[in-house]
């Protein structure tokens, strides 16, 4: 390989001298928020513009740290300063931990994906994920669905060139939605970044660049690289700003596109459903977004949003649309209905309560920022925090606001607990917080003690039992804390139980779901019990925070890969799997051990049926 792509470059740089059609500025992995990030974005942007021979940049993602407002908007103000036209896309940094769901970077940005001509050439580009959750990579469904509409309109000889943040294979859990349909066309290569290396690359017959991180690392300068389009061939070369460019590292011959039918296809295998007949998916709704979040039901109704700001409701017997209503921003607010009201924030910043028969707008209450947490409520009030550091208590029926604690460090995105008088919930601010139901009063507030706020208890959803509050947080490992103080009574990391818990029925068992195969046992008690059993259910690696919902003496969970599982806690042996896709499944909705309503990253909503 190293051969042909060094008979590239040689025969590009002596035989096609003339035939150069234009340049430009491929850039990124700028991590906007780390210590080095804003300085190396900067000389890289001074740099570009003192180039005359650049005809447009692409910043192909993680273009910040955290996806942080001031982040995202220091990150613009830079860019801003290219006097050529750039175009960006956002990659896993600025969407995964974002306070808004990439409800910011829209903002800021003006999209989340692009679409271009230039000499003859289209460029295309999608964003990627995953979105507030941890998870595989993830090519949003809006942004397929736009793909389509792109390339519907694309003439088939016209060359492309397509662009993610991620590589186009299985670091994406739908690397094949993408090359399905680029190889359609002629496709003539793919850049991307996400490695922060100079890597060629293959994406089933579409040769690939990713590209290095713009930042210095252990270098005294950061870089990127200029790509020189010729007629028959593309080269990349990297350039560091203040410095001389260097020679051409890969080429890349151009021209039609015939796809490769030599090489090995690999496509997520389904086998598994032929093991467990008995599971049938009742109904399918695939929304036109991604659904990050738990549906809600009734008996004759599913309502839950997507990542485009809709909230949709579909018959609970056959999936069939009822009703849909549009907020301003992502939707990752899992739903909780109170009588005829459904409750659930937005990221556009309001909180909304509908109408569960019409999906009309009943109340509304503007908030500071996103509101992507999920609410929960006692019957009459809606207990919700929001990423402008406030948690509130709601009347469900009026919408009218209760009380407000303003003292929340970072964004909610978690489900807050009620247990004994009091709401118990996490942020991405590095802390578990204890509120008085009644009046909102902090009565306590716990961290782990680290200072990366990645290690925050925000998306495990605590379980509690006999004064113990239990949750995990990213750090991978189990506490036990007492719910009246906040003191710690025990941690464990003995199975490395990341976010993911539930507890039993009868409240004896936390059962955590670890990072590879097996499903644990801890009695809850208040001093370490260690482990009581280990099941492996063979899952394979496994990071997405699905809790474990026990119902009808089974335990149901999901898992980043698409399947659902149950297992029966008293004989440790697994009941059933199904899989649904291949992207992440939320915290399933257990109707009965019969019935288990879900949905996936993808915007699978569906009803499972086991006979």
């Amino acid at each position: 390989m190293r051969y042909i792509i060094a008979f590239i470059i040689v025969v590009a740089s002596f035989l096609n001298v003339n035939a150069q059609a234009f340049k430009y500025a491929f850039v990124t992995d700028t991590h906007v928020g780390t210590e080095t990030g804003e300085e190396d974005l900067r000389r890289t942007v001074n740099d570009i513009n003192q180039q005359n021979d650049l005809d447009f940049i692409i910043v192909t993602g993680d273009v910040t740290e955290m996806g942080t407002k001031l982040e995202i908007k220091l990150a613009k103000e830079i860019l801003t300063g290219l006097k050529k036209p750039w175009y960006v896309i956002p990659g896993n940094h600025d969407t995964g931990w974002s306070e808004s769901g990439g409800v910011d970077f829209i903002r800021e940005f003006g999209n989340d994906k692009f679409t271009f001509d230039h000499n003859g050439y289209r460029f295309i580009a999608c964003a990627s994920g995953p979105y507030v959750r941890m998870s595989d990579g993830h090519i949003p469904r809006d942004a397929v669905v736009w793909l389509d509409e792109v390339l519907k309109k694309t003439p088939a000889d016209m060359p492309i060139v397509f662009i993610n943040h991620y590589p186009i294979d299985n670091s994406l859990d739908n690397w094949y939605e993408a090359t399905d349909r680029i190889k359609k066309y002629n496709i003539q290569y793919a850049i991307c970044g996400h490695g922060h290396a100079n890597q060629a690359m293959d994406f089933e017959g579409v040769p690939a660049t990713m590209g290095r991180s713009n930042l210095r690392a252990k270098d005294s300068v950061g870089g990127y690289n200029v790509v020189t389009m010729r007629s028959d061939s593309v080269l990349f070369a990297v350039k560091k700003p203040g410095l001389a460019i260097e020679p051409n590292w890969r080429g890349i011959a151009l021209g039609k596109f015939i796809p490769n039918s030599s090489g090995k296809i690999v496509r997520p295998s389904y086998e598994i459903n032929a093991t467990y007949p008995q599971v049938k998916q009742t109904w399918n709704y695939h929304a036109s977004a991604n659904v990050v979040l738990t549906p809600a039901a009734t008996k004759k109704l599913v309502v839950f949003g997507n990542s485009i700001g809709e909230v949709e409701a579909l018959s609970i017997k056959d999936g069939s649309k009822k009703w849909g209503f549009k907020t301003g921003g992502a939707i990752y607010s899992s739903p909780v209905i109170v009588g005829n009201v459904i409750a659930l924030g937005s990221g556009d910043g309001c909180i909304y309560g509908l109408d569960l028969n019409s999906g009309k707008e009943i109340w509304k209450i503007k908030t500071g920022a996103s509101v992507l947490g999920a609410p929960v409520t006692d019957g009459r009030v809606v207990y919700i925090g929001g990423s402008d550091h406030n948690f509130r208590a709601i009347d469900a029926k009026t919408g009218k606001q209760i009380w407000s604690f303003d003292g929340v460090e970072g964004a909610i995105v978690g489900k807050p607990l009620i247990y004994q008088g009091k709401v118990l919930f996490g942020s991405w601010g590095r802390h578990l917080y204890a509120l008085d139901e009644s009046n909102g009063t902090l009565l306590w507030k716990w961290n782990n003690g680290s200072a990366n706020r990645m290690f925050s208890p925000a998306m495990c959803t605590p379980v509690a039992k006999d004064g113990v509050v239990y949750f995990a947080a990213p750090d991978r490992v189990l506490t036990a804390l007492d719910v009246n103080n906040g003191n710690v009574l025990w941690r464990n990391k003995e199975a490395t139980v990341r976010e993911s818990i539930g507890i039993s029925e009868d409240g004896s068992l936390i059962f955590g779901k670890t990072m590879n195969n097996e499903v644990v046992a801890y009695k809850t008690q208040t001093t370490d019990p260690g482990v009581l059993w280990r099941l492996d259910m063979g899952f394979g690696y496994e990071h997405t925070p699905s809790m474990l919902i026990a119902k009808d003496k089974q335990v149901f969970f999901g898992t980043r890969n698409g399947v659902v599982y149950a297992f029966d806690p008293v004989s440790q042996k697994t009941v059933w799997a199904h899989k649904v896709d291949n992207s992440m499944v939320n915290t399933v909705n257990v109707i009965s051990k019969k019935s288990v309503l879900l949905a996936t990253m993808d915007g699978v909503v569906t009803l499972l049926t086991v006979k």
